[in-house]
């Protein structure tokens, strides 16, 4: 992307697509907007997903660069999964005091998404 070489998991394309129809699928990735240049062709999703965007300096007293605009997008009563590969304290506390249930899924970045992780998260989205 852009020049820069990125790993993507072999299994992702499939991960992605089995999630979507339990999902509602946003990009929260550092590429922002970017994301849908590059990643929807490539994992065969049917077009472009909404994507959030991020402040330099997040603030709300947040240590996660990505939490602003999480709690932005899902709002107090929205429940979501997150899946990400640099999740902190900051997070599972942010997690543990939303109104909404809210999973959080900690990747490796050297595997990815896994099938346990993918049968994981249906579960719970079905148990809702």
């Amino acid at each position: 992307m852009d020049g820069w070489p990125h790993l993507i998991s072999s299994t992702a394309a499939e991960h992605l697509q089995a999630l979507g129809r339990d999902f509602d699928l946003v990009w929260c990735t550092g590429w922002e907007e970017k994301a849908n240049e590059y990643l929807p062709g490539l994992l065969g999703l049917p077009g472009e997903l909404p994507f959030l965007s991020f402040d330099e300096n997040p603030g709300r007293g947040h240590a996660h660069w990505k939490l602003a605009a999480i709690d932005d997008y899902a709002g107090p009563d929205r429940a979501l999964a997150w899946v990400d590969d640099a999740l902190n304290d900051a997070c599972r506390t942010w997690a543990g005091e939303r109104a909404a249930s809210t999973l959080l899924v900690e990747t490796q970045p050297h595997l990815g998404l896994v099938d346990e992780q993918v049968a994981t998260l249906v579960g719970w989205a079905r148990a809702l």
